[in-house]
């Protein structure tokens, strides 16, 4: 309770409010009514009024009728955690796809709290003089957010092909994608930003990052990937928006490599490791490959920072495979990043790395070239016509320098 009610507080901050005050309540079974007992519910009025709130937050979910109670009782807005999440969201989309994702996310939680009933509600009467509009403006609000809801669903579709053709593309070229996921806040970006000097906005604040972005990546092999940054995950994530970001979470179950980046300087980085495995699962990638990025490591009292340990406790409290690699950096510093980028290359199914000889004439100067641009230089010999170059190379540049292969490469 105390770990979901830190977060809560800092997806507030996030939100730009000032916490004044947390209470909490135990009870057998959530009020019907109010979520909360009436005389919870009184003792939160006065608070506010006290303090001179402008809106009450509450860590669980609330019902349309919940919410509605509530607000009639404090006296001042009242929003839940999904809500909060929301709006956070909504602030921090940049692209047109981003904000088409928070506006479907935002729709989906509205519609069924559409109420009223007072002046707005009119019905046809049955004589003269008793016809009204004929529709009231509840009916008319649902079916306009209803239609707006279909038409955002369909740009989003598009938004998919759009994806998936990108990805049909990339794979004809072909390159591996490498994914950084994680818990909010736990260093994706400025980790995207070292890795391949995007530029990319990071800070300290919850969903720092929500639009996604792909950048290049030059492995130690000389093997090129891609590397995209995604939207950072928190416990009971909304399914309204996991929904809405299926076209941004796809690029994850597309991935031929998953870096999941903790943040092992938390208190909490156990049951946030489970929570980013929790989602993964929800999306269907729990079959690719993962490599657990351990961020903040030099933040880490020097007995502390034991790779191993480390990582089984990790997996261990999220229940997950013991067989994912496990990487000791820090970002920010660029402390471990090398070592990171040598995984990488070891563990990367795609394209895989071999050690070959080569004997090139230097009439095909441009093959040499290749080998140079491409490939790892462990040795290299010149004779009066030739080139002898030992080098490891991706699997698919051996093939396409076949022919130069020395006779005992073959």
């Amino acid at each position: 309770m105390e770990e979901s009610l830190e977060e809560l507080r800092e997806l507030a901050s996030t939100a730009g409010a000032s916490v004044a005050e947390v209470a909490v309540q135990q009870l057998e079974k959530p009020n019907a009514a109010t979520l909360i007992g009436a005389g919870k519910a009184r003792e939160l009025a006065n608070l506010a009024a006290g303090l001179s709130a402008g809106v009450v937050i509450f860590d669980q979910d609330l019902t349309p009728t919940q919410q509605r109670n509530l607000e009639e009782q404090l006296q001042v807005k009242v929003i839940d955690r999904t809500q909060l999440i929301l709006d956070i969201f909504a602030s921090r989309a940049r692209t047109r796809e981003g904000r088409m994702q928070v506006e479907l996310a935002q729709l989906s939680y509205l519609l069924p709290r559409l109420t009223g009933q007072g002046t707005s509600l009119s019905r046809l009467g049955g004589g003269i003089g008793t016809r009204g509009p004929g529709e009231t403006k509840l009916e008319t609000d649902r079916r306009r957010i209803a239609k707006r809801i279909k038409k955002i669903e369909g740009d989003l579709e598009n938004v998919r092909a759009g994806r998936s053709l990108h990805r049909s593309q990339r794979q004809s070229v072909p390159l591996p994608t490498l994914a950084l996921v994680g818990y909010t806040n736990a260093g994706k970006s400025t980790l995207f930003n070292r890795l391949s000097n995007a530029g990319v906005a990071a800070d300290s604040r919850m969903f720092a990052t929500l639009d996604p972005t792909v950048r290049g990546l030059m492995l130690p092999s000389r093997r090129r990937a891609l590397l995209s940054d995604t939207v950072g995950f928190i416990r009971n994530l909304p399914t309204t928006l996991v929904k809405a970001f299926r076209a941004t979470l796809e690029e994850v179950k597309e991935a031929t490599l998953i870096l999941h980046v903790v943040d092992v300087s938390s208190a909490q980085a156990g049951a946030q490791t489970a929570q980013v495995l929790k989602v993964l699962s929800e999306i269907g990638a729990t079959e690719i490959p993962q490599v657990l990025v351990l961020n903040k490591a030099d933040l880490l009292p020097p007995g502390e920072a034991d790779v191993e340990i480390l990582r089984r406790r990790l997996l261990g409290d999220a229940g997950g495979k013991l067989e994912f690699r496990a990487v000791l950096i820090g970002a920010l510093s660029g402390f471990g990043v090398d070592r990171l980028l040598e995984t990488i290359d070891e563990v990367l199914p795609f394209d895989t790395v071999v050690s070959a000889h080569f004997r090139v004439p230097m009439r095909d100067a441009q093959d040499i070239a290749l080998l140079h641009e491409r490939g790892r230089i462990r040795q290299i010999r010149y004779g009066e016509d030739f080139c002898e170059i030992q080098a490891d190379v991706s699997e698919s540049l051996r093939r396409r320098l076949e022919r130069h292969l020395a006779p005992e490469s073959t």
